[in-house]
């Protein structure tokens, strides 16, 4: 189908209509029209009315094509809907998006699991819940019968969010946590659409940016005396690409500034083996840094070789023992479930492979169609999994993970994710990564420093989250570091 038209009368709830309209028809072009009679009766025309009068307000959807009705859906009183929450503009946005849901999935056979949730915390939801004392069971039939969750989606986020209830304490309002872009990779891999420069191409930059990081850390830290540091994460792009010293300074640097010991959970990302070698491992670990990742995302040569990375399985492997030999007590690895050209056997030969390794942390990515990736950019030349087959393949990592002892701990979404599924981390018991709870739930503010780090300011008493990037490009945030502090300088500020 090439494109869905859209039409809207009573509301102009755009974004919400053509985010749940993409999980039924993805990659389709939707567009919005003034005029029901000036489009091409061969396309889709979805029609979404809401009706809002003295007694009540409806909402219905009709589905045309070639001019006929082929499904509709009313939802007479909208009343009705229980989300134990007061918000008219909420509760109209649930209407609405229910009578879509419900109309399309009358001519669809594809699996909806998470129904109307489009965004990319649905845990969040969960959460208010439980502040409100709101019981387990009511919870899943709110999630089921006005989100249109299915029950095993349902279960899995009110798991996950007692777990982080359990790991983090979420009203401890004067802390933050520190995250440090490292904006430099290897090689850029094909679905990739961070910030993630070629180190080889700009290795004459690493010492200057090493400089400006240390300068913009240092200068944010002054505005942060009345507050608190929490954790500290390391990430990118590829944090151990860089060179050893340089890694160090910024790692010193911190401890320095923060206070070692004030600092909960030190995680560092050497996501690529590539960049990982005895005197690196070393280094982190003498400077007590106890957490890492090692990213494989597969075991499988041959896709290793097609989405650009330039190592082997055989190098993941000897990276990971090496990591536990040097006296690493909490390892993280990433997988993609959905990687182009793989399937099940493919999976279960990575997830056999990391069996053996044993890590403290697994984290399970649902290949996500990214708008800046090389992969959006030539979709057309590769075989990507269906539904049904990344639904299988989400199903070997879950039972590995178990017989690794690990319980699912945070979870998220993305935009364009493939078969409309999520991103699970997995944890063995006490060994949960407190920096992934507090970005996914944003219930912490997290300053963010470094070429195309985003800043999230947490204001607890409205329940809401102000986002302030920094410069992406790595010469113009070289030469305009001083703003980017300011830009943080006034929401600190506002905290205090």
């Amino acid at each position: 189908m090439k494109m869905i038209y859209v039409y809207l009368e009573g509301h102009d709830y755009r974004y919400e209509v053509s985010e749940l309209i993409k999980v039924f028809y993805f990659n389709t072009e939707i567009k919005f029209i003034e005029n029901k009679a000036l489009i091409d009766n061969q396309s889709l025309l979805i029609v979404s009315l809401l009706s809002d009068t003295l007694d009540k307000t409806s909402v219905v959807t009709r589905v045309l094509q070639y001019g006929e009705t082929i499904t509709n859906n009313v939802i007479d009183d909208i009343s009705k809907i229980d989300i134990k929450d007061n918000d008219n503009i909420k509760i109209y946005k649930i209407a609405i998006k229910q009578s879509i849901y419900n109309a399309l999935s009358k001519i669809n056979t594809i699996k909806v699991p998470w129904g109307i949730l489009t965004g990319i915390r649905p845990t969040k939801i969960v959460h208010e819940l439980l502040d409100k004392n709101i019981k387990s069971n009511h919870i899943i039939n709110i999630l089921t019968n006005e989100y249109k969750l299915s029950e095993e989606k349902a279960s899995l986020i009110l798991h996950i969010a007692t777990v982080e209830r359990n790991v983090v304490d979420f009203n401890e309002y004067n802390r933050f946590s520190l995250y440090v872009n490292i904006p430099f990779c290897p090689t850029k891999c094909l679905y990739c659409s961070f910030l993630s420069n070629p180190i080889s191409k700009y290795s004459n930059l690493i010492d200057i940016y090493t400089d400006r990081l240390i300068y913009e850390i240092n200068e944010t830290s002054k505005l942060l005396k009345n507050s608190m540091i929490d954790t500290v994460y390391i990430g990118g792009g590829t944090p151990t690409s860089l060179p050893i010293q340089n890694l160090q300074r910024i790692i010193n640097k911190i401890q320095d500034i923060f206070g070692e010991n004030n600092i909960r959970e030190f995680t560092v990302e050497a996501g690529r083996p590539d960049t990982i070698n005895k005197e690196m491992l070393i280094m982190l670990r003498e400077n007590n840094i106890r957490r890492i990742s090692i990213n494989p995302q597969t075991m499988w040569d041959k896709t290793l070789s097609l989405i650009g990375r330039k190592h082997t399985s055989k190098e993941i492997i000897d990276a990971f023992k090496l990591a536990k030999k040097i006296g690493f007590n909490t390892v993280n690895m990433d997988i993609i479930v959905g990687l182009p050209e793989e399937g099940p056997k493919e999976v279960e030969a990575t997830m056999k492979e990391i069996i053996k390794l044993n890590p403290e942390n697994l984290t399970v990515h649902t290949m996500a169609i990214k708008r800046s990736s090389r992969l959006k950019e030539n979709l057309q030349e590769y075989s990507l999994a269906a539904q049904s087959t990344i639904e299988e393949m989400l199903y070997i990592t879950r039972d590995y993970a178990d017989k690794m002892g690990m319980y699912p701990y945070y979870m998220y979404r993305q935009k364009q994710i493939l078969g409309n599924f999520e991103n699970i981390g997995y944890s063995k018991a006490g060994k949960e990564c407190i920096y992934n709870i507090l970005i996914m739930e944003e219930k912490q503010t997290i300053i963010a420093v470094g070429a195309g780090g985003v800043s999230k300011f947490y204001f607890p008493k409205e329940n809401r989250i102000e986002r302030v990037p920094n410069l992406k490009d790595l010469r113009e945030y070289l030469s305009r570091t001083e703003e980017m502090i300011r830009r943080k300088e006034k929401y600190i500020k506002a905290l205090t």
